[in-house]
């Protein structure tokens, strides 16, 4: 019944982000807001929608471990498994923009969680808990980005618009409401479904975030960037793991530490600093090997490097 629960809540979190990215979109175009505006973040948010479930769920049930678990292991797989998996299907393209600012706003999204989840190291605390003030620090973090986004978008609109479905008015409310209603049951069933596995297999709610979790919340990114690189633009990939990192820390993670504190448990510094080391092996990766290109060399480097820590975590337990 637990699995049942799981690919019945997968499910309707896929079609639900589904359903709300093509009612929003329309419905913002019928309002002539530019395609990019929708594509930097209707989009974003639709892709990341699964994970923004997910968490706040995951915290409100008081399965802190889940939740972070959840945006730590969905941007490790983001990086390591969609870049590396496009990469194969065809060398990525870095924008020098991706590489000089969004990329370094990822890693500095990074610096924030291992700062703000480290109060015994730090002295600030007895324990390491993401507290509502570290939440709130997060979600002035993804105002910023907001504004910076709207900024980009604007110095862009010159840029080929992006095609979008159009759909009638109340078929635009219909999508973004049943998208909501299937984002929020499929979630709890999601949520009941694992966090039942975990107990019933011993493991720790963190490991089962951190993979089976992430891996499924992350479909869509991975659909999304696959899809693109067989349509020979693969560079769309980038820009789509980026904003998506950046919407789980700053708003995802952001949203679940202020409605409830989350205790790290075991989430671990090990899992912290990896994730901030394969942000840095993309900033490299994009950087210096063969400039601006994530090779299908680099692709393969990165599945073995996920391939590397799901066998740690699977070793740990």
């Amino acid at each position: 019944m637990s699995i049942l629960f799981l690919l019945v809540g997968l499910g309707l979190i896929l079609s639900g982000a589904n359903f709300l990215t093509d009612g929003a979109a329309a419905l913002a175009k019928r309002f002539n807001i530019s395609s990019l505006v929708i594509g930097l973040t209707i989009v974003a948010f639709g892709t990341s929608a699964p994970e923004l479930t997910v968490s706040i769920v995951s915290a409100i049930n008081g399965s802190a471990e889940l939740s972070i678990g959840n945006v730590v292991g969905s941007n490790i797989f983001n990086i390591l498994m969609i870049v590396g998996v496009t990469a194969v299907v065809a060398p990525i393209t870095i924008t020098k923009g991706t590489l000089t600012k969004e990329i370094p706003l990822a890693i500095l999204s990074c610096v924030v969680v291992l700062i703000c989840a480290n109060d015994v190291f730090l002295e600030t605390g007895t324990e390491n808990i993401l507290n509502r003030a570290d939440g709130l620090l997060m979600l002035c973090f993804f105002a910023i980005f907001l504004g910076y986004t709207f900024a980009i978008a604007h110095d862009n609109t010159g840029e080929e618009q992006a095609e979008i479905r159009p759909l009638s008015t109340w078929r635009c409310l219909l999508y973004i409401v049943g998208g909501l209603v299937a984002l929020i049951f499929g979630g709890r069933l999601f949520v009941d479904g694992s966090s039942e596995i975990a107990r019933s297999l011993g493991v720790g709610e963190s490991v089962i975030g951190l993979t089976l979790v992430a891996m499924g919340t992350s479909l869509p990114e991975l659909a999304t960037s696959v899809v693109a690189a067989l349509k020979k633009n693969p560079e769309i990939a980038i820009g789509n793991v980026i904003g998506s990192n950046l919407f789980n820390v700053f708003f995802v993670l952001g949203m679940s530490a202020t409605i409830t504190p989350l205790p790290l448990g075991g989430i671990t510094n090990v899992d912290l600093f990896y994730l901030l080391a394969v942000s840095l092996l993309l900033f490299f990766a994009g950087r210096y090997y063969k400039v601006r290109t994530i090779t299908r060399v680099e692709g393969v480097f990165m599945i073995f490097a996920y391939v590397v820590y799901t066998g740690y975590l699977i070793y740990m337990l």
